[in-house]
């Protein structure tokens, strides 16, 4: 294992920074972004106008669009679940609306499964369930109304499978309700999603009548229908899920039949299509179990911005699964490109990788999703900005540093045409992982705002650690009261402010996020934000006395941390051409030790002690052979 990783991790370090460059940044990652049209409905019914959504169902009811409507229905009731008031207003005003009757019928499963919580059936207590149940049994009687306001629609009848579900109805009640939904659309992605769950072992069925089901309804669908991955979400149920040794195995030719199935389907969708974000992140974690590292890699450049729920959720919180399986994935793939070898551009087809990258989305929606998850950040620090400067020597990245009023600095990322491998392995978001750097050993603390659309959030830093981090998107739900009031009592402590109760005011709503952020900059006593935050990059260089603090190596930074002047920009020195007696020594050198190398691992009588020192002498040869002829490629003869 130890030769393997000393053999793989250069490799990682070379090449990690190449391959996936082309991934969206994991700051513009969100979880299960809506559809513009339902981002439109949900941000306004945040704000307590139900119009949007009246006609956003609408349409889809009269344009029979039933996977549409199967789909935002849940998302709707999900925010009335936290906001309730624009729904109460909306069947107010029309209480025999179809529509509204439909997003009342699953909010009011949404508020029985808040009640019992996702825990195993053993964790949770009577209470919780005798509760549990009886939200079921008030929601009967809604769901049967939601289905006679439109008696065409299949989706009262996903509701109703999801109901079956909770309420341990028996085998005929979920059969009604199976032959109702099918009547109405034989081929309804949500109705088939919510019957699989009933029939897998975990619930009221068995893997081998699970993976029946969704064998046969994938065989049945139509060309580039979603079912088509049903047997996907099948495999994920089996692999991930439940205890597949409890009720007896799956032929894994079964499962490779359903991803084969579904990279398949995966290659007829445009790339960051969010028809096919579901399908793609499973698919993506399929192909990881398998080994299948360059396919996963391909899956993930096809999902860009859309992270889902499921099915990384199983594994904790679902977006920082997502992109920690992402950035596995860069680094398994880049440890098995050879050292001296470059990494290759992305499949342009289907091919192996299921992703035809050559395929777009329309220039309006392509424009729309670009502006919509492009992140900028800014930090917002107490302290001067030579002190900021001397702090950051050490952080890996450039940064433009501008003086702010009362003593106080602007901090952003500044533009870098080749990033380094430290930058590489900075993380999430770099500003943020670059005032974690320099906030260490500091007794000032760092706020890194960012903007993203209509979304704001920011991290606060402080001594090298993530003390908070919040956002404001009108399309999510609002935080709860506590985990608001948590983070005020975080932001107080940190800036010396009495009374947390306005902070929690501001971080309890949702609208006016870019008001919102601005009033919590002045609450704590930091500078203004510089117009044009969140519209274009680099604002900062506008500024006054703005600088550029240049990214430098490692003992660079600790010489000039531990110089007594103040640090000023150093021209790099010039390049000399090497003389060819250089490079015969070093390569007949490299020649040597290579072997030298292999033998002290190879052979038990050397010793580890011998083995490891020769194998960073053959790294270290090797880094500056590589360096010297990457420099002698750039200078002019």
């Amino acid at each position: 294992m130890t030769f393997r990783m000393l053999i793989t991790l250069p490799r990682m370090l070379r090449h990690g920074a190449a391959v996936g460059a082309d991934l969206p940044p994991d700051t513009a990652v969100v979880l299960d972004p809506p559809a513009p049209e339902l981002r439109a409905a949900l941000t306004a019914a945040s704000a307590g106008d139900h119009g949007p959504a009246r006609e956003l169902l609408a349409a889809t009811r009269l344009g029979a669009e039933w996977e549409r409507r199967g789909s935002w229905v849940p998302r709707l009731a999900e925010s009335a679940l936290h906001s309730p008031g624009w729904l109460d207003g909306w069947l107010a005003r029309h209480p025999d609306d179809p529509d509204a009757m439909l997003v009342k019928a699953d909010l009011c499963v949404r508020q029985a499964w808040e009640i019992r919580t996702g825990a195993r059936a053993e964790d949770v207590p009577k209470d919780q369930f005798q509760a549990f149940f009886a939200l079921l049994d008030d929601a009967v009687p809604v769901i049967g109304a939601a289905a006679e306001l439109n008696p065409a629609d299949p989706v009262p009848w996903q509701v109703a499978l999801a109901h079956a579900k909770g309420s341990q109805a028996p085998r005929e009640v979920f059969d009604a309700y199976w032959a109702e939904a099918t009547a109405r659309a034989p081929h309804h992605y949500g109705c088939h999603a919510s019957a699989l769950q009933y029939l897998c072992h975990k619930w009221y069925g068995s893997h081998e009548e699970m993976f029946d089901f969704a064998e046969r309804s994938a065989r049945s669908a139509l060309p580039g229908s979603k079912l088509r991955a049903l047997p996907l979400l099948a495999a994920v149920e089996y692999d991930v899920v439940a205890d597949a040794a409890a009720a007896g195995p799956i032929a894994r030719s079964r499962i490779d039949a359903a991803v084969g199935r579904a990279l398949e389907l995966s290659a007829a969708y445009a790339p960051g299509d969010p028809e096919m974000a579901e399908v793609r992140n499973h698919l993506a974690l399929m192909l990881i179990l398998a080994g299948r590292y360059d396919e996963a890699l391909e899956q993930f450049r096809a999902v860009g911005v859309g992270a889902t729920e499921f099915p990384w959720t199983y594994f904790g919180d679902a977006r920082q699964e997502f992109l920690e399986f992402r950035t596995g994935v860069r680094m398994r793939v880049a440890s098995r490109i050879p050292f001296f070898s470059t990494p290759g551009p992305p499949a342009t087809d289907a091919g192996t990788s299921g992703v035809r990258t050559t395929a777009r989305l329309p220039a309006g929606h392509r424009a729309a999703l670009q502006a919509q998850h492009t992140p900028r950040s800014l930090a917002l620090i107490k302290a001067p900005p030579h002190k900021v400067a001397d702090a950051a020597l050490l952080c890996g990245v450039p940064l433009r540093i501008a003086p702010a009023p009362g003593s106080a600095s602007y901090v952003e990322l500044a533009a870098d045409a080749s990033p380094g491998r430290r930058a590489t392995l900075l993380g999430e978001e770099r500003l943020a992982a670059a005032a974690d750097s320099f906030t260490t050993g500091e007794r000032w603390p760092a706020l890194v705002l960012r903007r993203t659309a209509d979304r704001h959030g920011f991290t606060l830093l402080y001594k090298g650690r993530k003390l908070a981090d919040h956002e404001w998107d009108p399309a999510a739900p609002v935080p709860d009261h506590a985990t608001a009031a948590a983070t005020a009592g975080v932001l107080a402590a940190v800036y010396g402010i009495a009374d947390a109760r306005p902070l929690t005011s501001l971080l309890r709503g949702s609208d006016a996020p870019g008001r919102r952020q601005t009033a919590l900059a002045a609450a704590l006593g930091l500078p203004p934000i510089p117009p044009g935050f969140g519209e274009h990059d680099e604002i900062l260089s506008a500024l006054p006395g703005a600088q550029v603090l240049a990214r430098r190596g490692l003992f660079a930074g600790i010489r000039d941390t531990l110089s007594a002047g103040p640090v000023r920009p150093t021209p790099p020195p010039p390049v000399l051409p090497r003389p060819r007696r250089w490079w015969t020594v070093r390569l007949l050198t490299l020649l040597v030790f290579v072997p030298v190398t292999a033998y002290a691992w190879w052979s038990p009588e050397v010793g580890r002690l011998r083995a490891v020192l020769t194998t960073v002498a053959t790294l270290w040869l090797t880094t500056r052979l590589t360096r010297a002829w990457r420099q002698r490629r750039r200078t002019p003869s």
